[in-house]
């Protein structure tokens, strides 16, 4: 179907058997506000599967396509997100099974470890250096999650990132609630170990005093101080024999 102008507004205060109903009808507005409600975790799911933003984006257009042209047959027997998130599940293993074979999940369980390291703190700061390391901290999560196994990640995904219950997990993925709940902390122990590996070669280096931190607090307490400045010729003189 085509989307028609809306010849109102405030969509955004409407509940979804409402947009639903008006969406039926090809109205743009609603179209719109399903699509903005949805978004994120469509392209969670979709890029947990596939490992690439753009073609994560690809997947989620390409299933408001496919759903939007039969969305007439949507009766509300789950949500719109449900509905549109199983579109998104088989879209994207539909394209991952023609690139490659599934990853067997078993063969890594011997090769995991078990220590535990906390996830990095990603509490607000103002400073651009923050900032900076929040940004850098995510990107190292995000590599970590990348590099899963697929199985393992879309479970991470659903479970720690979307927050989506055990149950609703594996109805989505037609496993078991025992094979999620396996699958979720195997996936934590494999992230504890990577981020182990990535944080911890970085930990010698923090809180750095040397430079210009230490130049600038050594010369604010020697103002402090109010001593004279030294003369050249007081200052001590380096022997060119040892003592």
């Amino acid at each position: 179907m085509t989307p028609q102008k809306s010849p109102i507004s405030g969509y955004d205060q409407l509940g979804e058997a409402e947009l639903v109903r008006l969406a039926q009808q090809g109205i743009r507005g609603a179209f719109r506000v399903i699509m903005q409600r949805c978004n994120q975790r469509l392209f969670r799911v979709a890029r947990a599967i596939v490992r690439n933003e753009a073609e994560a984006e690809d997947i989620v257009q390409e299933t408001y396509t496919r759903a939007f042209a039969k969305l007439d047959t949507f009766r509300g027997e789950a949500s719109i997100l449900t509905w549109l998130t199983r579109i998104t599940l088989n879209e994207a293993r539909g394209r991952l099974r023609t690139r490659r074979k599934t990853v067997d999940l078993d063969e890594i369980e011997d090769a995991q470890g078990s220590g535990v390291v906390l996830f990095p703190s990603m509490t607000a700061a103002e400073t651009p250096e923050a900032n900076a390391a929040r940004l850098q901290i995510r990107h190292l999560i995000e590599q970590a999650v990348d590099d899963l196994p697929e199985g393992f990640r879309v479970v991470f995904v659903m479970r720690d990132v979307e927050d989506w219950s055990i149950l609703e997990t594996a109805a989505f993925l037609d496993i078991k609630p025992e094979t999620v709940k396996t699958r979720l902390h195997r996936a934590r122990r494999l992230l504890r170990t990577a981020l182990d590996e990535k944080i911890g070669a970085g930990m010698k280096g923090a809180f750095p005093f040397l430079g210009a931190r230490c130049e600038r607090m050594t010369a604010a307490v020697l103002a402090r101080l109010d001593l004279p400045q030294e003369s050249t010729e007081h200052s001590p003189q380096v022997s060119g024999t040892a003592e």
